[in-house]
């Protein structure tokens, strides 16, 4: 059985002659008037829109991709680059903006009632989330037995990988990556979201120092900072000690837990709680046991002591992290204002102070994406081509205007050229993006 993504049944494409029962159809309108054969007839340029709606409607080597899974919707599918239980993860293209994509494709035969609630939440969480430390979410499609979830390529592969391959981060690499990571934390907290799966394996390089968090399949929305939360999930090393007590939990916290561990990882490339099963690793959680390095620097020893202490309330909280010794010398990153960015509509309002606007607007209009196809897309979120092409076109943008840049550090003069190479020589093209098991 061949099996095709579809799209929204309402569009269909203007200006051509394609059959309104086509499965790939887009309009920016109504449907033309049929009596007007004169206005149909007429010779003109497609644009690269309207030409790749009608290449998947009626030219048979694209229909055969589109069969075959070598396209997902707009997307021109290269390669598998990683895999889990329930689903793997592929190097695409968008076919019209030629840039990479990671679509995470899930067998929905496979999972259950309530892994598809977790997917479907973290789905929505993302849809929320809008920083540049963040994993983008580009679009979803779904067809009748898979579901794809287009994301961001990050493309250097893992923390864990790195530090695996090349052995402990240096002092300033700790910094600029727990920085980043840090910023990303607060901003989900400050937006009610609990990730309760940070750990190595899902913070993602973009370029060489540049990080994503990524996979929300755990995460939560909470209704207030003292909500009590009862469901185990996340990496056993990476577990808070409450979460190890079989009882109700708060869930900033254990995310902070979590930074504490990450941290040892970084500047030792080990970890503070090492056992060969779980029900030892769990005595050595529940007895704060662990040792850290003399030769780890006096701050990071007392941030790492201030973080990982068994009692939830002792912990430090993110502020004070932000402010610590330790990295006081780091310029920490503000997340991109207004995440309401993500919808489409917000480039038809007028004046709103948004630099980007006409930019991303102007670009979408070459692509041949025009206001009524943005009106037409409201309500569908992530789950419209429309909103695909219009997010990596807007995160395309905001990156080429600094959007994405590192953390400055006092005293430390960067040579961009050298930095530029370096990522340039370091980067691994293969992306290692973390999925449900």
């Amino acid at each position: 059985i061949k099996e095709e993504t579809t799209m929204p049944s309402s569009m269909t494409l203007v200006s051509t002659r394609v059959p309104r029962h086509s499965l790939y159809s887009l309009s920016d309108s109504s449907d033309s008037d049929p009596d007007n054969e004169e206005e149909h007839d007429s010779p003109r340029c497609l644009t690269p829109l309207e030409k790749l709606t009608l290449d998947m409607c009626h030219d048979e080597k694209t229909i055969k991709e589109l069969n075959v899974g070598r396209r997902v919707g707009f997307y021109k599918v290269c390669g598998e680059i990683g895999c889990g239980n329930f689903s793997k993860v592929k190097l695409a293209f968008h076919a019209l903006t030629k840039d990479k994509v990671a679509i995470k494709v899930l067998d929905k035969m496979r999972l259950d009632i309530s892994t598809q609630r977790m997917l479907s939440r973290e789905i929505s969480i993302m849809e929320s989330l809008h920083h540049p430390n963040i994993l983008w979410l580009y679009e979803v499609l779904e067809a009748p037995s898979r579901l794809y979830l287009v994301l961001e390529y990050a493309g250097g592969g893992d923390l864990h990988a790195r530090i695996s391959s090349e052995g402990k981060l240096s002092d300033l690499e700790s910094k600029l990556v727990f920085a980043q990571i840090l910023s990303a934390l607060k901003y989900m907290h400050d937006s009610n979201i609990i990730h309760r799966d940070l750990k190595a394996e899902n913070i993602l390089f973009s370029s060489y120092s540049y990080v994503k968090v990524a996979d929300f399949g755990f995460s939560t929305k909470i209704s207030s900072r003292s909500q009590m939360l009862d469901t185990f999930c996340g990496s056993p090393p990476y577990a808070a000690p409450e979460l190890f007590k079989d009882e109700a939990y708060v869930g900033p916290p254990v995310d902070v837990w979590a930074m504490g561990v990450l941290l040892f990882f970084m500047v030792t490339g080990t970890m503070p709680f090492r056992a060969d099963t779980v029900p030892k690793l769990r005595r050595c959680v529940l007895q704060g046991a662990y040792v850290i390095p003399t030769w780890v620097s006096a701050p990071c020893q007392r941030l790492i002591r201030g973080i990982l202490k068994p009692e939830p309330t002792e912990r430090c909280a993110l502020d004070q992290m932000l402010g610590c010794e330790w990295l006081l010398p780091v310029e920490t990153l503000r997340s991109i204002p207004c995440f309401y960015q993500l919808n489409p509509l917000q480039l038809l309002k007028v004046r709103s102070g948004w630099a980007e606007q006409e930019e991303v607007h102007a670009a979408l209009q070459k692509l041949g994406v025009t206001e009524k196809h943005i009106l037409n897309n409201q309500g569908k979120n992530s789950r419209s081509p429309i909103t695909g092409v219009y997010r990596i076109v807007l995160h395309r943008i905001q990156r080429n205007k600094g959007a994405e840049c590192l953390p400055s550090i006092t005293g430390v003069v960067r040579d961009p050229k050298r930095d530029s190479l370096r990522a340039y020589r370091n980067l691994r093209h293969t992306s290692k993006l973390c999925v449900l098991s």
